[in-house]
């Protein structure tokens, strides 16, 4: 195996957003903690990325916040630093920005869950458009197909909008469950249309710096270039989504760069029922409505814990969260009062050629060791702790195994 040219010094980190509390003292074990550097250390050494910035909270508190690697794969790159270091957050996006823009209207009493998409964006136009309504965008039963085929071959952003708006309905709304990008990215044009600003501009103001979270934006400036971990492209502050990219940079579905622990103030936001540092951004009532389940796995526009896209085995039924393209996951548990976020740019030029595998692995083990450390939960202190992670086992990891094996489930052994 061809090891990265990186330091895999897992630096520990103090200070700024969240305070920082002993593992200890918000019921959590340090021991066991440790198994995220491990986890983390093993993506990096496989080649999936070259650094990464973990936060772990639980009751208020940062309780684990660790920087791995750097922000390239040569060995003069700048390590990362997870106050510090700023990624795409890809499909992140959808959640932070867009999702969090709803609800902020919900609350307003400017949008109408029910409506039809028509009633705020009139040129959403076309067979069975009328019967798509703002739930299903959220919930992404808007019959709406993944994405375009057509995106690098429209002129301007313009066209692309207008390629957008014109994506046919493949299926009776709110009758399947298809991940889109473009219902997101209509919602954005909702939330625009009801703003009368830019979507950007609505959730800056809004949202980001009432929360104090300074490093996070859409079209980073180029005073933060040196801190932007590249995707694959060559210029760093871009956005990698290629869509969002042709929109111009801000889209509902990708396009937003931020840190960790700018991220941690906003999953502690959502944890506390929609308030953070003596600010109220949203009702209780209306978190509560868009984090829990609504149709197939779905809640509003966030996904629920389901044992599978990086939520692990062991969050609790209410947890709910979301993961980017680009390496980057959000989870977030409200019965635990625990928070997990994993940010890599894991398509910058992998060494490793299964690096989604890795990263899918390395995220569901980081959930689990997070939910697993938790001390005074009795239903998580009846389980063993596993023996191997699937970190460990490296199943399907490399590229030179024919036979597809099955995907593992964690593995218990004996208490640590």
């Amino acid at each position: 195996m061809l090891l990265p040219l990186v330091s895999l010094t897992a630096v520990l980190t103090v200070g700024g957003g969240l305070p920082t509390a002993a593992p200890r003292d918000v019921g959590m074990s340090a021991a066991r903690l440790e198994t995220v550097d491990r986890v983390v250390r093993r993506g990096v050494l496989a080649g999936a990325y070259p650094g990464a910035a973990v936060v772990v909270g639980r009751r208020d508190h940062i309780v684990w916040k660790k920087s791995f690697g750097r922000l390239q794969w040569t060995t003069n790159a700048r390590p990362v630093q997870v106050d510090e270091t700023i990624y795409d957050l890809a499909s992140l996006t959808k959640v932070v920005a867009t999702t969090t823009a709803a609800m902020l209207l919900v609350d307003d009493r400017q949008l109408d869950l029910d409506a039809p998409v028509q009633r705020y964006l009139p040129e959403f136009v076309g067979p069975r458009k009328d019967a798509v309504t703002v739930r299903h965008l959220l919930t992404h039963q808007s019959g709406l197909p993944a994405g375009l085929a057509t995106v690098r071959r429209a002129a301007d952003a313009a066209v692309l909008r207008a390629q957008i708006l014109a994506a046919p309905i493949r299926t009776a709304p709110g009758t399947t469950t298809l991940y889109s990008d473009l219902g997101p990215i209509v919602l954005g044009w909702v939330v625009e249309a009801i703003a009368q600003e830019p979507l950007d501009a609505f959730v800056t103001r809004r949202v980001f710096e009432p929360l104090g979270m300074e490093h996070t934006r859409f079209h980073p400036d180029g005073t933060w270039r040196g801190r932007i971990a590249p995707t694959e492209l060559p210029v760093r502050g871009i956005v990698h989504d290629e869509t969002a990219r042709k929109l111009g940079g801000v889209a509902g579905n990708a396009g937003l760069f931020s840190t960790a622990t700018d991220l941690a103030i906003f999953a502690e936001m959502l944890l506390n029922g929609g308030t953070y540092g003596g600010t109220r951004l949203l009702s209780a009532e209306v978190v509560r409505r868009f984090t829990t389940e609504a149709a197939e796995g779905r809640a509003l526009g966030w996904e629920v814990a389901a044992g599978e896209r990086g939520a692990g085995e062991f969050l609790s039924s209410r947890a709910f969260g979301h993961v980017g393209f680009t390496g980057t996951s959000l989870w977030i548990d409200p019965d635990r009062d625990l928070f997990v976020i994993l940010l890599t740019n894991r398509v910058h030029a992998p060494r490793a050629r299964r690096a989604g595998i890795i990263i899918a692995d390395v995220r569901h083990d980081l959930a689990d060791a997070a939910a697993l450390a938790i001390t005074d939960e009795p239903t998580l202190a009846e389980v063993a702790w596993p023996r191997t992670f699937r970190s460990d086992m490296r199943v399907d990891w490399s590229p030179r195994s024919r036979r597809l094996e099955k995907r593992p489930t964690t593995r218990a052994g004996g208490a640590e």
